[in-house]
């Protein structure tokens, strides 16, 4: 569905409702000059994850789109990074801001960074 995403090449491991944990591999083509996983590449991670965990609950009636994406790093990505986010969606019956977050780690489990999706919820027309 959204072909850009495959520029990180993500492996899905886990996908069931509300709750999405998505890895990928450091790879050359990922780095910035700092010898660490680029910016935008963590970005896209985390937007994909959370929008995995959003899709998953989405009823037919329901559609979102990502109004906002903010990202807080903690520290340099470097190795296989696993993002996980965690959702439920709330009762809509008018247009709605959600946030979902995005969690990055790193193989030592720490945080690498923080993604906070924005994603307007709206009945179908």
């Amino acid at each position: 569905m959204a072909p850009y995403s495959g520029s990180i090449r993500p492996d899905v491991l886990e996908l069931a409702p509300g709750h999405a944990r998505v890895a990928i591999a450091d790879r050359r083509a990922l780095r910035n000059p700092f010898a660490s996983v680029h910016a935008a590449a963590l970005a896209n991670l985390g937007e994909l994850t959370s929008g995995l965990a959003v899709w998953t609950l989405m009823p037919p009636a329901l559609r979102g789109i990502i109004t906002s994406l903010v990202v807080r790093f903690g520290k340099k990505a470097r190795g296989r990074l696993v993002a996980e986010a965690r959702v439920t969606l709330p009762t809509v019956t008018a247009p709605c801001d959600h946030e979902v977050l995005a969690v990055i780690r790193d193989a030592d489990g720490d945080v690498v960074a923080e993604v906070a999706v924005v994603w307007r919820l709206d009945l179908r027309p």
